[in-house]
């Protein structure tokens, strides 16, 4: 669709004022609940932690090439906000557009823009209970009765990744932790095509999409907890059980709508998961990006237990109008495929 012309526009004009009233209303509820809504730049030394997520890299020229160093749009504005949060704020949100290299699918483009939110003395449980009051509020708000089909007045379900991949994989995930071969074996099993360069999470993705994913969030919304360990570089352990970490997803009508953790605050195991991350994504992409020493510092300072997320809008969009690409959510954008 070439958006620059006015019949073709015409289409998607409702979503983008469902668009608005959705920001709107997300901002009415952070607002209600005496949550600052903070600014953070967009250029970062470092983008992020995860070894698959890439960023844009921009240079900064400075008073001469000598003087010069490479910065990153930013994938997420999770690093300066865990710093508002050591500097004292308790309670603070952000709407911001944020970048990823390598993106394009009806699900996903280079640009899109998220809500992040923190709470200070929290846990992930109690940004469980803030997923559903947001995503209530916003379909009472806009008389929403359902995000396509899923119904979010209904309890909600909860369910544990380990049983999620025994109740639609018919795998026990805790028997292969630790070992990629006998994953493999498993998923390969259960007819998940699985080649020799597949390391242990290409294992886990690739049952996540053919076999859970599409279970997730039909009737109600589902928020899938418990991560192991190595699939959240940011997420405080559970202490009950150290092998998973305190880290969800929420899922409705299939789409994993936001991603969010209990939050690791221990500076030295935080920088040894930093380095393990950069090295396999040196390893794979032959890339690595440098360590934000001021995020890093704010830990060793003393950063709060808290909890945090972030949600993706121009998906949440996408559910609440039932449209099928997040290009007819956008007002415009750069379309990769």
């Amino acid at each position: 669709m070439n958006w620059f012309v006015p019949e073709q526009f015409e289409k998607k004009k409702s979503n983008l004022v469902t668009r608005l009233q959705i920001i709107k209303a997300m901002r009415s509820f952070f607002d209600e609940q005496e949550f600052l809504e903070v600014e953070t730049p967009i250029l970062q030394t470092c983008p992020v932690m995860d070894t698959h997520i890439h960023a844009f890299k921009t240079e900064l020229l400075g008073v001469d090439r000598a003087h010069s160093k490479d910065l990153y749009l930013q994938t997420s504005p999770e690093f300066d906000m865990k710093k508002l949060l050591t500097a004292g704020l308790p309670k603070i949100y952000q709407i911001c557009h944020v970048f990823r290299n390598a993106e394009g699918s009806r699900l996903h483009t280079p640009e899109f823009t998220m809500i992040e939110w923190y709470r200070a003395g929290a846990d992930y449980t109690d940004i469980m209970n803030d997923c559903v009051d947001l995503v209530r509020y916003i379909a009472s708000d806009l008389n929403i009765k359902t995000y396509s089909g899923c119904d979010p007045f209904k309890d909600w379900q909860r369910l544990s990744v380990a049983q999620a991949f025994k109740d639609y994989a018919d795998l026990n995930i805790e028997d292969h932790l630790s070992n990629r071969d006998s994953f493999a074996k498993a998923a390969a099993e259960r007819n998940i095509r699985v080649i020799e360069s597949d390391e242990w999470d290409d294992i886990f993705h690739a049952v996540m999409a053919e076999k859970i994913e599409p279970h997730l969030g039909g009737d109600v919304p589902t928020i899938l907890y418990d991560y192991p360990v190595s699939m959240a570089a940011l997420s405080r352990k559970k202490s009950s059980d150290k092998r998973f970490a305190e880290r969800f997803e929420l899922y409705v009508n299939g789409i994993e709508l936001a991603n969010a953790f209990s939050e690791l605050t221990d500076a030295k195991e935080q920088r040894l998961r930093f380095k393990q991350e950069m090295d396999v994504k040196q390893r794979l992409y032959g890339e690595q990006y440098p360590a934000d020493e001021e995020f890093f510092t704010a830990l060793e300072h003393g950063m709060p237990e808290s909890g945090g997320i972030a949600l993706g809008i121009d998906r949440l969009v996408m559910l609440a109008t039932g449209a099928k690409d997040i290009q007819d959510v956008l007002w415009t954008g750069v379309s990769v495929r």
